[in-house]
């Protein structure tokens, strides 16, 4: 029979996916294992594997059309089956159709009109046998006071949905309104003239989300320091000349910023911690979470382990997820474990600035770029170097003396940089 390809879950947070491209066309033959198109989360761009074999019959999701994770986007048939795809249902049809361009979207509301045509032809479930109906079509019946029981499902094998809920009628009045104070309305800018409106991107949607959530949720405090870059500068020049001859790796300032951080997130073990409920989780490892800018947001991949890696070892894989992450290659669990964030502005002449907490993380720490300027150094006004930190804190976490120690101790170490190297 007929099989739904759907869209697949590949990330913990994903409930959409954008099909970049398909890889097999329809008529060709599919294997078990094949890759059959790459897929945008709101991380990266993942490869999606067929897990059936058959014929690809028929795309329903065309490039650059989006669909909610677990909706189908092709159809698969054995050799030698005659073409007649699974109907789909009337609630994810139209859901499937937001995003796809106009002919796309007028097939799949073409399907559900067929199949709100023929739901009195659907026999509803026996008595004593499970009532089946979508969690989205229980909600409504409630909320209007619809007797489940009296729907005819139009779903596959007879499961209720949303529109076969909305097309019944109240068995019971819903509750009347409390009277209440209006809510400020939100003010919406409306688009005029050349007015460019630009999509949300899955990873952008994500993003809006999760820093609303922390700034919203999470009692932030910030802290600043100065640092005295001269003997950083210094030691990089030294060491990247030497490195030239050797294994040619080129070390940044934000490779040593880091592993100061990951020292200091060993020697402040309160800082490497998150808030859960009713207790605090100091965790063992430490997980770095860079942030890197990409063409559309902002990703935050994790070096793992960090506290058992080379200076060496950190610059090459932190270089190596940039590149992937601008190609959107990396792995969803190359998001994981993350411990602290480092998000770096300071190439982009940025001096100083406030990041918002990487929730469940407890703190993040921000870079500003190396400045040229006057300061006093023994009674006299000399030429110096200096870059400023700041750390963002969880208040449920870290209090400010702790804070206070987690900054000074990145300090301590970029001002004496030889102590990273042993």
């Amino acid at each position: 029979m007929p099989i739904n390809i759907e869209m697949p879950k590949l990330s913990d947070t994903m409930t959409e996916g954008t099909v970049v491209r398909w890889l097999k066309k329809e008529g060709e033959e599919v294997e078990i294992g094949d890759i059959i198109a790459e897929i945008e989360t709101d991380k990266a761009t993942m490869e999606m594997e067929a897990f059936d074999e058959g014929i690809l019959s028929k795309i329903s999701i065309p490039e650059g059309g989006k669909a909610p994770v677990g909706s189908a986007i092709a159809i698969l048939l054995e050799d030698g089956e005659a073409e007649d795809p699974p109907t789909p249902s009337a609630e994810s049809a139209p859901a499937a159709s937001v995003n796809t361009p106009p002919a796309a979207a007028k097939a799949l509301e073409s399907a559900a009109a067929t199949v709100n045509k023929s739901k009195a032809s659907i026999p509803t479930p026996a008595d004593g046998e499970r009532l089946k109906a979508s969690p989205l079509a229980k909600k409504i019946a409630e909320s209007e006071g619809v007797d489940l029981s009296a729907v005819s499902g139009t779903g596959p094998g007879g499961r209720i949905v949303k529109a076969d809920v909305v097309a019944a009628p109240p068995t019971s009045a819903p509750a009347p309104a409390q009277a209440a104070t209006p809510a400020p309305v939100a003010i919406s800018p409306v688009a005029e003239g050349t007015d460019q409106i630009v999509e949300l991107s899955s990873m952008r949607k994500i993003i809006a989300e999760r820093l609303l959530t922390s700034k919203v949720s999470i009692p932030h405090f910030y802290l600043h320091l100065v640092v005295d870059a001269a003997p950083l500068m210094a030691l990089r020049k030294q060491i990247n000349a030497q490195s030239e001859a050797s294994h040619g790796n080129k070390y940044s300032v934000n490779d040593f910023v880091v592993k100061a951080l990951i020292n200091a997130s060993v020697a402040v073990p309160e800082a490497n911690a998150s808030f859960n409920g009713d207790h605090i989780v100091q965790f063992a490892r430490v997980g770095i979470s860079v942030a890197i800018a990409v063409d559309d947001g902002l990703v935050t991949p994790v070096v793992k382990n960090a506290e058992q890696k080379s200076l060496l070892a950190i610059s090459k894989e932190i270089k190596e997820m940039a590149i992937r992450a601008r190609d959107k290659k990396l792995a969803p669990n190359e998001f994981d474990g993350g411990t602290v964030t480092i998000s770096n502005l300071g190439a982009w002449g940025v001096e100083s600035f406030d990041a918002i907490v990487n929730p469940p993380q407890a703190v993040i720490l921000s870079v500003g770029g190396i400045i040229e300027k006057p300061v006093v150094k023994d009674g006299e006004v000399v030429p110096g170097l200096r870059m400023n930190l700041g750390v963002s804190c969880d208040h449920r976490v870290v209090d400010g003396a702790v804070g206070a120690k987690f900054l000074g101790e990145i300090k301590r170490l970029l001002e004496n940089p030889a102590l990273m190297l042993v």
